[in-house]
């Protein structure tokens, strides 16, 4: 992975981390996810207009792709009606890194090195530090619904990831694809939202559609980056990277959401910059 991909990931993971927190500072997460939605799909469309169409064999990839983030989708807007933020989303982006290594060697034939394979080891034993800490924290008990949920939307970012890192290389055009994923999957859940509210639709959406509305951008933004790297390096290390967003969520959970930090978080965060670094001087 060289530096300019480095850092089109870490834009993408600061990127990622900013609509997340736009989606989980609204109440209503389905009001929250139907404008991410909507603002995804109006930027894919214009994408679509703008960009060359996907080749043909990225196609299925796509598809695919398009059921599992709607999956990821309803699993992210569970985990976060469940649990704190500074939590669920460090535990579903963390889940991911190992998943994709183990997958992008079976299927795509990716076997990293061994400074890639230490680098995501260890970035991920940070991310582990910074979405676990606290879980028993309080004298509570683990709210292990939320738990299962923000795994289960791990392992959904883990299969996109490698569908969506195989589809874009086939695609000929990182633009077009996103465009068209975009565009895509983002009417779904609007849809169904506007069957639940039906005449009362727009105005159960006014409140709160310029922040629902950006964080959508956001994600074509973040996710549009993330592509664009991976037609250029390896899955694994650039998963590991880009879940460095762990870091910016939890200090936005503090910061925004009055959810500590803490020294562990703190440890782990130094742990995965050191795995970020290793992953670096692999290439």
């Amino acid at each position: 992975m060289t530096w300019p991909i480095a850092v089109a990931v870490l834009i993408a993971a600061i990127t990622h981390a900013s609509w997340n927190a736009l989606a989980h500072a609204i109440d209503d997460k389905l009001q929250a996810f139907t404008l991410v939605g909507l603002g995804g799909g109006i930027g894919g469309l214009a994408l679509v207009l703008l960009a060359p169409l996907p080749h043909a064999d990225a196609w299925p990839f796509l598809l695919g792709s398009v059921v599992i983030h709607v999956t990821y989708q309803t699993l992210l807007m569970k985990s976060f009606k469940l649990g704190d933020f500074s939590q669920m989303y460090p535990i579903a982006r963390g889940t991911a890194p190992l998943v994709v290594t183990l997958l992008a060697a079976v299927f795509v034939g990716e076997v990293p090195n061994a400074w890639q394979t230490a680098g995501v080891v260890l970035a991920s034993c940070g991310l582990a530090g910074v979405a676990l800490w606290g879980l028993r924290g309080g004298g509570e008990r683990p709210k292990w619904p939320a738990l299962a949920a923000a795994v289960c939307t791990g392992l959904a970012i883990a299969s996109y990831t490698v569908v969506d890192g195989v589809g874009v290389r086939d695609s000929g055009t990182a633009l077009g694809y996103c465009g068209w994923l975009l565009l895509l999957q983002g009417w779904q859940i609007p849809l169904y939202a506007l069957h639940r509210e039906r005449g009362a639709f727009l105005g159960w959406l006014r409140p709160v559609w310029v922040r629902g509305l950006a964080g959508g951008l956001l994600s074509l933004a973040a996710y549009g980056l993330v592509l664009w790297a991976q037609t250029k390096g390896d899955l694994a290390p650039i998963s590991a990277l880009r879940e460095s967003s762990i870091i910016v969520g939890a200090v936005f959970g503090t910061v925004f959401f009055n959810e500590r930090f803490g020294r562990s978080r703190l440890i782990g965060a130094l742990v995965m910059v050191a795995g970020i670094g290793l992953m670096l001087h692999s290439g």
